[in-house]
């Protein structure tokens, strides 16, 4: 099982589609509770973002093992967002 890390932004919309989204994907799959999250505000946790700091621009940004998986995008919808969430819990789950 490997780690996932988030950086997000509080009070940014696609950031709590991605917190629903890792919620409602724990519930549905039990496997997917066992998996390390660690989340990183990037405006008040600067030192813990800045080794992610080169390979993302928007929030969130979630990484497995250090490897970026999933970057939202501006105008992306809430089911685009979790598919790729859903993406990330399987390639931390392997």
């Amino acid at each position: 099982m490997k780690k996932i890390t988030v950086l997000y932004m509080e009070g940014c919309p696609y950031c709590r589609n991605a917190a629903r989204a890792m919620d409602e994907l724990e519930k549905a799959y039990s496997a997917y509770e066992a998996v390390p999250v660690e989340w990183i505000e990037e405006t008040r946790e600067k030192e813990r973002a800045l080794p992610f700091a080169k390979d993302y621009y928007y929030v969130p940004s979630m990484f497995v093992d250090g490897v970026k998986l999933y970057e939202a995008k501006p105008g992306e919808s809430y089911e685009e967002c979790r598919r790729h969430v859903e993406a990330v819990f399987r390639a931390a789950a392997d």
